[in-house]
Order: structure tokens, then C-alpha cells, then sequence
């Protein structure tokens, strides 16, 4: 064999691409899930604290609100994901991608949609 460097190359991506789908030790998993809930709930107070400091929360703000609860939900879920192997955990990402896709949607819905008219129930 002249030249070993394909089969070094290959070996080496194996390696690598083997490593993708890992499983990560509960322990990890539990401190990463940790994190993504503290950044979660960080980021969810600091778009409230910016709404309120308009002393009215508006269909925009209510949206970023929304979105801020989205993105940290999305970060937990997959942390969580990264408790499973293989097939498993692409499955467990692509429902959190999916589940992520269809919160922003929602948010971005209820901010174009306009409050229900409320009309005062007959005789009043």
C-alpha cells in the first residue's frame, strides 16, 4: 500500500460521523436541560419586562413574548434529546424542530390576528 491516506481519510470520518447520534450521560443531559431552562426563563422575563416597561403589551410584544417561549422550549427539548442514540434522537430533534416550526407559526398568527370584538350581552 503506497499511499494510506484514503484509508486514513475514511477512517477518520467514520470516527467523526459516528459520534453524531451519541447519547450523552444522564448527568450531562440533566445539567444541559438545566441551562436551557434558565436561559429559557431569562430570556421569556427579559421580552416581559421590556412589554411592561411600555405600560401596555402589544400584539407585538405579546409576539416576541411568544417567540422568547418558543426558542427556549425548542433548546430544552433538545437537550433532552441528547439523553437518546441513533435513530432515536434524530426522531426526538426533528418532533422539537417541528413542535418549534408550529409555536412560532402560532405566534406569528396571534399577533396578526385582531382582538375578538366583544359585544354586551343583550338587555345591557
Amino acid at each position: 500500500m503506497k499511499n494510506p491516506w484514503p484509508l486514513m481519510l475514511i477512517a477518520a470520518l467514520s470516527l467523526g460521523m459516528g459520534a453524531c447520534n451519541r447519547a450523552e450521560s444522564p448527568s450531562e443531559v440533566n445539567h444541559d436541560v438545566a441551562e436551557a431552562q434558565k436561559d429559557a426563563s431569562k430570556d421569556v422575563a427579559e421580552e416581559q419586562r421590556e412589554a411592561q416597561a411600555d405600560n401596555s403589551v402589544s400584539s407585538q410584544d405579546s409576539r416576541e413574548i411568544r417567540l422568547a417561549k418558543a426558542e427556549g422550549d425548542h433548546k430544552v427539548a433538545i437537550e433532552r434529546c441528547e439523553a437518546l442514540a441513533g435513530d432515536a434522537q434524530k426522531a426526538c430533534k426533528d418532533q422539537a424542530d417541528a413542535d418549534y416550526e408550529q409555536a412560532k407559526s402560532q405566534a406569528e398568527m396571534a399577533s396578526t390576528t385582531p382582538p375578538a370584538e366583544t359585544t354586551p350581552p343583550p338587555g345591557q
